[in-house]
């Protein structure tokens, strides 16, 4: 079945850094108000982008990654995500001819390309003026096959800035300008390492999103881009999601998800990966619960825990009772944040604060990254899931591990990437494994229903282990 969407665009720029997010987050909440659906899509691994989108959008935000999916993986995702709603936004990342490929294969350009949609261009106009128009002029013509839809002019300093700007565009480049949002503090979205403070942490997200909305509709013809994405390819309704398997609610496994201010990163494809596997998300705060749930297992995330540690330390109870589950042999899978979290302590700005203290190992945050981009991991033979797999993954962290136990077993050998040393990674601990790498249920990578699995299996060996318990007890 076809069916045609009402308008499907990207936004990107010429270098990362250029207000992109906030661009893209202002125009779908003003697109959102007009009560059509939006469904944002963000390139490249990322979760802190996504957030926002989601937000502005009111509709989870979904990352098409070519490196990770493969061309026909992106286009099936996005048909079937794109199909499900009247207005499909792409927010690039880096600049739109950026990309590891010397061929461009994998950039921004080369995404709006494969998937017939035009570009929407944000253009850092700081400091600049006549010089705008060249620059413009190579985007639009370097690669004939993108369609620049036109360029929104960002952080100008004023009405005359936007007069001369708009003067050389309109007469040197065949490019029109949509639009020109002033430099105005309000509507910045906080940066710091790993890129902007995640909407999970910010608490004026709601305010901003609305303020960014408001800029949009003010001085940029949201109607004119809409109009030029009407002209997006048409698609074919993609093949459904993994459907849920049928379970017994009383049996399904229980994961419990750590999901609050610190543990935020998170791929929409996981908890959909983890529920069509048969288990039952159980999203539980390890900032103000002092117990954990009835759990089954534990999905601990990435987030920003150097950020919260003292608040992280400061939860005793929850620390001391996850160390206890783990120690009782509660099977574990922990990423980045989540390994920073098992560990004894994190030590960020000068200060140690002590963190679960299940894994024999300390978390160290440094001014840079360790570890930025994608990985290829080989299982071992350590793999509590049973190894023997190569996996594709991504890493971003600014921490690294010190004071590891020298005896401890690695579930990966590093092939591409940092990992933990340059060699190793996946800590694995009783039935915990905690690494570095970011891992996506996508291209052939079916983690969640090997970690589903791993979890029945191991409930099903405690249950068969009972009654000899039972019998010995009673004998005693």
């Amino acid at each position: 079945m076809t069916r045609r969407f009402m308008a499907g665009f990207m936004v990107s720029a010429a270098w990362r850094s250029s207000g992109k997010t906030t661009v893209a987050c202002g125009i779908a909440a003003a697109l959102a108000r007009r009560e059509l659906a939006v469904q944002p899509f963000k390139k490249g691994p990322d979760f802190i982008d996504p957030q926002w989108l989601s937000l502005a959008a009111g509709r989870s935000c979904r990352n098409l990654d070519l490196h990770l999916q493969g061309a026909l993986g992106v286009h099936e995702y996005w048909s079937r995500h794109a199909a499900e709603a009247e207005v499909a936004l792409i927010e690039g990342n880096l600049g739109l001819h950026d990309g590891l490929a010397l061929d461009g294969s994998d950039s921004n350009a080369a995404l709006a390309r494969r998937l017939g949609v035009p570009v929407v261009l944000v253009l850092d106009a700081r400091g600049m003026s006549r010089g705008a128009a060249p620059l413009l002029l190579g985007l639009a013509t370097f690669d004939p096959h993108v369609r620049i839809a036109g360029v929104v002019l960002n952080r100008v300093a004023g009405a005359r800035h936007e007069s001369k700007l708009r003067a050389a565009i309109e007469a040197l480049t065949p490019l029109a300008v949509l639009g020109a949002i002033g430099e105005d503090p309000r509507l910045a979205i906080v940066e710091r390492h790993l890129g902007l403070v995640p909407a999970n942490e910010a608490g004026d997200a709601g305010p901003r999103i609305r303020a960014l909305a408001d800029a949009v509709e003010a001085s940029v013809n949201v109607g004119a881009i809409l109009a030029a994405a009407a002209g997006a390819s048409p698609i074919e309704r993609g093949a459904p999601g993994p459907a849920t398997l049928a379970r017994n609610a009383a049996r399904a496994p229980r994961i419990g998800i750590a999901r609050d201010r610190a543990f935020g990163f998170y791929y929409p494809d996981e908890i959909e990966a983890l529920r069509a596997a048969g288990a039952v998300p159980v999203f539980y705060d390890t900032l103000r619960d002092s117990r954990l749930p009835e759990v089954d297992a534990l999905f601990l995330g990435g987030g920003f825990p150097e950020t919260l540690a003292a608040e992280l330390e400061a939860n005793a109870s929850l620390r001391g009772e996850t160390r206890a589950a783990i120690e009782r042999g509660l099977p574990v899978y922990a990423e980045c944040g989540g390994l920073m979290y098992l560990a004894r302590s994190i030590t960020t700005n000068g200060r140690t604060h002590r963190m679960v203290g299940a894994l024999p190992a300390d978390a160290v945050m440094h001014a840079k990254p360790v570890g930025k981009g994608y990985v290829t991991l080989a299982e071992t033979v350590n793999h509590p899931w049973s190894g023997g797999r190569v996996v594709q993954a991504h890493e971003f962290h600014y921490s690294s591990l010190v004071d590891v136990d020298p005896g401890v077993r690695y579930a990966y050998r590093v092939l591409r990437g940092h990992g933990i040393d340059g060699e190793r990674d996946g800590l694995v601990h009783r039935n915990v494994l905690a690494t570095y790498a970011h891992q996506r249920s996508v291209g052939g990578n079916d983690w969640a229903a090997r970690f589903v699995a791993h979890v029945r299996a191991l409930g099903a060996r405690a249950c068969a282990a009972a009654p000899a318990g039972l019998e010995e007890a009673a004998q005693r």
